[in-house]
């Protein structure tokens, strides 16, 4: 979609304007439908931030025309670079008829950095997630192939590696990366915590980087936004760009994250070892637990997909175990019924339930997030306690499977592993661009590039509001836990 202003934050497109100019022909057919026409009201075009935008650099210019001009395997034509004019829209079906939009991302037809001087850093944040060494490569070879950068740095162990002195930046090139994308993990190696912003920025400006990539999830995120807001006050012409990473696809805005499908495919295996565990065992429940702190979406996702799940418990809803309509009383008709059950829990599912005791309460991981108990363990052991007490002389069985250190440490698969090279080729586009403190990632199905403010103040959690849950309560027929 094209927009005439591209600077302006809120437009107005009527009927007759830009890429929506309709012909009369076309508007007689359109009066002789039944539906309503759509009316835009108004775009509201969110602006990424731009070196040129900092007061001391407001006379900074080009360094010149994109290197793909003269890359053999590249031949511009008239449309190949993005124009600022193009932008995309964020919601398919908004609100009284107000969008909200973003720049397309891409190749632009100027630079802002001389490749030939750039210095290049990138870390990876927080857990494990398959894909982060995709995104790695694809930012080396990127920046070496595409724009002719020599200068890539790796920062190992996370934010804390950027001001510990050993081992200190790890020099990458194509032939170093050449095979990391067929390994799980990190190569550079992650850790959480250890954000120190003042040293970090010390070290960014010690070591002269002038464009970092950042790989992580919602905290690495909120992270970035201080790096990005410190090097914008101490004047720094530095690029930031940010990676949305997280296993459990709960960054907002973007339509997911790399690595989720990994995931939801990995997890269909555990599912089918617990069906087969339940299925050969006389009133047997597999019991399977997934990753999801605070969303639900590996859970929904894998239950659609295995269609052996007889409940799916997440966070965004709540369940409860005694009582008509409860999670117990569900389990004994599906054992009368089918004679086995297999039930799917999201990690953050249920913890108002667990009790804990007063120090658990206040349990911190390095990030700073409460320390969530097993439910898995504690559910399993509420289903034991539940058939002695009811069902004591029959017999009962529970297998309970963890596969999240499984399905974290795994490679990318094919849809992740392209998935990861188109955002890392887009991050790296905007950066060459002068863009920066933003987040590359898709909009429904299109590549925009988007403030990081915007993406760490967003969370993408379950609507159990909408016809996917509905879907997932009538593959499983589990109750809707209303009685609660």
């Amino acid at each position: 979609m094209a927009l005439s202003h591209p600077e302006a934050t809120n437009l107005t497109a009527g009927a007759g304007a830009g890429s929506n100019r309709r012909n009369a022909r076309q508007e007689e057919e359109e009066e002789d439908e039944s539906s309503d026409p759509v009316s835009i009201t108004s775009i509201t075009l969110r602006k990424v931030p731009h070196l040129r935008e900092q007061e001391h650099l407001a006379d900074l210019q080009p360094v010149g025309p994109n290197p793909l001009d003269r890359n053999p395997f590249f031949h511009p034509t008239d449309g190949f670079y993005i124009s600022p004019y193009d932008v995309i829209l964020r919601q398919a079906a908004p609100a009284q008829g107000k969008y909200l939009a973003y720049h397309r991302a891409g190749p632009r037809n100027q630079i802002f950095f001389d490749p030939c001087t750039t210095k290049a850093a990138i870390v990876t944040c927080g857990g494990l997630c398959p894909g982060m060494n995709t995104v790695i490569r694809e930012l080396v070879v990127g920046l070496w192939d595409l724009y002719g950068v020599r200068q890539i740095y790796g920062i190992q162990a996370g934010y804390r590696g950027f001001y510990s002195h050993h081992p200190g930046p790890l020099h990458l090139n194509p032939n170093l990366v050449h095979n990391w994308h067929k390994r799980g993990g990190t190569a550079l190696e992650t850790s959480r915590g250890g954000f120190d912003l003042a040293r970090i920025v010390d070290a960014i400006q010690h070591h002269g980087f002038d464009q970092v990539y950042i790989i992580g999830g919602d905290g690495t995120m909120r992270g970035a936004v201080k790096i990005f807001e410190e090097t914008r006050r101490r004047k720094l012409r530095v690029g930031i760009a940010g990676i949305p990473k997280t296993v459990d696809n709960d960054v907002g805005i973007i339509d997911r994250s790399f690595g989720f499908q990994t995931a939801v495919e990995m997890a269909q295996q555990a599912i089918h070892a617990a069906h087969v565990e339940a299925e050969s065992a006389v009133n047997g429940i597999g019991l399977v637990k997934l990753m999801g702190r605070s969303t639900g979406h590996i859970a929904l996702h894998a239950t659609l997909s295995s269609r052996d799940v007889d409940c799916c418990l997440i966070p965004e809803t709540e369940f409860y175990l005694q009582g008509r309509g409860g999670l117990l009383e569900f389990l004994e008709q599906r054992l009368k019924d089918k004679g086995h059950a297999v039930v799917v829990v999201a990690e953050g599912a249920g913890q108002n339930l667990i009790p804990r005791s007063d120090a658990q309460k206040q349990q911190r991981d390095e990030s700073g997030n409460l320390v969530f108990l097993d439910v898995g363990a504690w559910l399993k052991s509420e289903l034991q306690q539940w058939w002695a007490r009811d069902h004591p002389q029959e017999l009962f069985t529970v297998k309970y499977i963890d596969p999240t250190y499984m399905i974290r440490a795994v490679p990318a698969n094919a849809t992740d592993n392209l998935y990861c090279t188109l955002l890392a080729h887009s991050a790296i586009h905007g950066v060459m661009a002068g863009y920066t403190g933003f987040v590359s990632g898709p909009i429904n199905g299109n590549y925009a590039y988007i403030p990081l403010t915007d993406v760490a103040q967003a969370k993408n959690q379950v609507n159990t509001n909408d016809h996917k849950w509905a879907w997932v309560r009538s593959v499983t027929n589990q109750p809707d836990f209303l009685g609660l």
